[in-house]
């Protein structure tokens, strides 16, 4: 759903290029080129309007030549927008031209080729045209629609944010829109820093280098990004924001057309906004991004807010004390420690409450839950209910709907004199800080308790009576006590069309997937176990009992099931995305998954695991961790399905052995595989190979080399002893402004999955080591380090789940 909003989003961005840009004397052409026309080095296109104009420049003192677009209007000649910004023309004899297929090119006599533009369609009769907002497009001259283009400039911003440009990101294709600052000033390559939407969680700005957040403009609320808050009606400026399950972007665009003004980041990260100044002839800094030390990302540490009015900037919220690496003074400048829980958290019940913070930047919303249509009291029971989250707040508080939860550190807070949003802050209700809302309650709940104490008593007699009754017809019927909803089978079969092969999404060992949709419009996948499936009535249960406790933004959520005569079926949330084999073992599709989320990916299930292993109330071995069962959400965020094998611990358990050894080949751990014997570091091993299947966009089993027999573990081995790691990265990762975190990314992956299990990490340190910059302990070879370590005719390909009793 997307809206126009009108408001001020005064002090965000903005910047100028303060350089000399030299050129040679220009005759001017039409605003428009078609095919056998050009524009040469020494003409310029202009805009019907006359705003802007289209030429070759040398930045400062380079000799390079560069195709740009800048002011005409403007006597401080400003560059905003360059074609060929990592190819420069060496001389003077370049080209623009364009061919009838509608693709831009631009050539010159020495290195033939220089740049192209890459529209993806044909048209009848194309033009290049360069309009009066300075975005040079192209388009069918036979086309109406004027917004129609095959091909625009705008959509590849360079180091100026202009009006009617966007940034944001297509959610169907991942094509992203992002400003980016120039290497130099005399190079406008691609340099360091970038601002974009970043789209975990709720989408927010971010100001990025590398793989480094470095400022945050944060999320939209409804009226404006919570960065910077809105405190007067703006005259200038109107601002849209646009959010559906296909994009999501945002742009602004002047009021009063005659008024010039832009974004710029410069090649040091600044971000200006400027307004050109007719009289004084000269651009005007309007506002600065980075105002102050509390814009710098997480400048306080977690579970902190900065206010830049204090004479020490940083505060702990209330419920937190400074943790370990922050100051217990309060005067330090260096809060990176953050703070840290004084009470932890019950989950249960009123054991836990909150505090409302007032007039705040939202923390950070890369790990948050968002629903439009709840309310903020839903929003409360929602958090309550869900051990892993930490806060809440209105998702837009233009008329105080939807609902916000964050389900992670909260991180980023800055307090503001004006404007600013409401925050409800988790802690424990016995906590000293704890003193508004339930806590007055409370004495009023302490009477009414008083006062019906006996009848309480006499009615937890029956209930105990009942439960205990009701808890014995349930075991003579076979069947699970557990709190999650029974749909009925003629329910099932008429939201999927009666099983109809068209909402089929898929097939494996356990049965068929069918997509479905409920009456009240509700998207659901259901699984239906095969007759023949090896996943019986156990499987079954094990994973309705398991699944139904169990809440994380990283697992699949179960709906319900229906066990129904011979039907049992299981009803999840449905996955658009279906699962993560379905991108990375596809060269088409694989091209989606840049870097960044790639690693979200990684990231994403990690934490699933940490919380299975560590953070539920539940010790949890997943015992089936694969790329088919990774599911993908609208966003891409990784869900962890299929917890059929999972198997629960109890107390301080850690690992066991089984004769009935079930899993899949090509993730299990030797120790499983050949012994039996399972634990929290089976999962770890399987999640290393899942890493570098990732990365690498290759199926660990049936790998196959020219060179030698190995399977990826084996290849990846060779590579990282003979320092060629690079080699195994997937072609389609071709940003080298990540392959840090990348081979950083690799050394965990070999770390994970070492012969012994006491060599490989468990999934807190791993977390540690994925998002940290500490030096590494050096791998071992890797276990089943070739296809041939394992022998046994009954296993399959590492698509199935297999069983094997007695596996030696």
């Amino acid at each position: 759903m997307g809206r126009s909003m009108e408001g001020i989003y005064a002090g965000f961005l903005g910047f100028s290029l303060f350089f000399f840009i030299t050129t040679r004397t220009s005759t001017s052409v039409p605003d428009t080129i078609t095919p056998g026309q050009s524009v040469k080095d020494g003409e310029t296109l202009v805009s019907a309007g006359g705003s802007f104009e289209l030429g070759f420049f040398s930045p400062g003192n380079s000799k390079n030549r560069y195709l740009g677009i800048w002011y005409k209007k403007v006597s401080t000649r400003t560059v905003v927008w360059v074609a060929n910004r990592e190819t420069p023309v060496s001389d003077t004899s370049g080209v623009l031209s364009i061919n009838f297929q509608g693709i831009l090119s631009l050539q010159n006599s020495t290195e033939g080729l220089v740049w192209s533009s890459n529209v993806s369609r044909a048209a009848q009769d194309p033009v290049a045209q360069l309009l009066d907002s300075g975005n040079l497009v192209v388009k069918d001259r036979n086309d109406d629609n004027t917004e129609n283009f095959l091909w625009q400039g705008f959509d590849y911003p360079c180091n100026n944010f202009l009006p009617k440009m966007k940034i944001g990101r297509n959610l169907l294709t991942g094509f992203d829109m992002f400003v980016s600052s120039w290497r130099s000033p005399e190079d406008p390559a691609q340099g360091q820093y970038d601002l974009r939407m970043d789209i975990r969680g709720l989408p927010q700005l971010v100001q990025t280098k590398g793989a480094e957040v470095l400022f945050r403009g944060g999320s939209w609320n409804g009226l404006y990004f919570t960065g910077k808050p809105i405190t007067k009606p703006n005259p200038l400026y109107s601002y849209e924001f646009f959010f559906s399950d296909k994009e999501v972007y945002y742009k602004y665009e002047m009021r009063n057309s005659s008024i010039f003004s832009r974004y710029e980041m410069q090649p040091s990260g600044v971000i200006q906004r400027y307004v050109w100044n007719e009289r004084k002839l000269d651009w005007e800094t309007f506002s600065t991004a980075q105002a102050d030390q509390c814009s710098n990302y997480a400048f306080c540490g977690l579970y902190s807010s900065c206010n830049p009015l204090r004479p020490s900037p940083c505060a702990c919220l209330g419920g937190f004390v400074p943790g370990s690496g922050a100051p217990k003074d309060g005067n330090s400048i260096d809060w990176s420690g953050g703070c840290t829980r004084r009470t932890p958290l019950h989950c249960d019940g009123d054991a836990d409450g909150f505090l409302k913070k007032t007039g705040v930047k939202l923390p950070d919303t890369a790990s948050s839950w968002f629903n439009r249509s709840m309310g903020l009291k839903e929003c409360e029971e929602m958090c309550l209910r869900n051990c892993s989250c930490t806060a809440y707040a209105s998702l837009d508080i233009g008329d105080g709907s939807g609902c916000l939860l964050w389900l992670g550190d909260l991180a980023d807070m800055v307090e503001y004199s004006e404007g600013g949003q409401d925050l409800y802050i988790r802690i424990a209700t016995s906590d000293p800080d704890y003193v508004q809302g339930k806590s007055k309650s409370k004495k009023m709940r302490a009477r009414l308790v008083a006062m019906s104490a006996i009848i309480a008593t006499g009615m937890l007699v029956l209930i105990f009576v009942l439960y205990i009754r009701k808890k014995k017809l349930r075991k003579q019927d076979g069947k699970e006590d557990v709190e999650l909803p029974v749909f009925d089978f003629s329910i099932i079969a008429n939201a999927t069309n009666n099983f109809s092969s068209d909402n089929k999404l898929g097939r494996g060992g356990f049965g068929s997937v069918y997509k479905g949709t409920l009456t009240d419009g509700q998207d659901i996948a259901v699984k239906r176990l095969s007759k023949e499936s090896g996943q019986g009535l156990e499987e079954f249960k094990n994973e309705v009992t398991l699944i139904a406790k169990l809440q994380h933004r990283n697992l699949v959520k179960l709906f319900g099931y229906c066990n129904e005569g011979d039907e049992r079926m299981l009803i999840y949330e449905y996955m658009p995305n279906k699962s993560l084999d379905h991108f990375i073992f596809d060269q088409t599709r694989s091209k989606l998954l840049d870097w960044p989320r790639r690693m979200n990916i990684i990231d994403g299930i990690a934490r699933g695991l940490l919380y299975l292993h560590q953070d539920s109330r539940l010790r949890i071995i997943h015992r089936d961790l694969k790329a088919s069962n990774i599911l993908l959400d609208n966003n891409m965020n990784p869900k962890i399905s299929d917890f059929g094998l999972a198997r629960m611990f109890d107390g301080n358990q850690t690992e066991a052995k089984t004769r009935r050894v079930v899993g899949t080949y090509g993730y299990m751990s030797p120790e499983y595989a050949l012994d039996g014997h399972f634990s929290i570091k089976s999962d770890i091993f399987s999640f290393g190979v899942l890493v570098l299947e990732i990365i690498s966009g290759n199926r660990n089993r049936g790998f196959s080399h020219p060179d030698h027999d190995h399977n990826l573990l084996g290849h990846t081995w060779r590579l990282w002893m003979e320092e060629r790691t690079l080699e195994l990265i997937d072609n389609s990762l071709v940003d080298k402004h990540f392959i840090s975190e990348v081979l950083r990314c690799i050394h965990v992956a070999l770390l994970c999955v070492q012969q012994r299990p006491e060599d490989r990490p468990n999934m807190s340190s791993m977390l540690l080591m994925l998002g940290g910059e500490n030096s590494l302990p050096q791998p071992k070879q890797p276990g089943f380090f070739i296809e041939r370590n394992l022998h046994h005719e009954s296993l399959e390909t590492n698509e199935v789940t297999i069983t094997l009793l007695e596996a030696r």
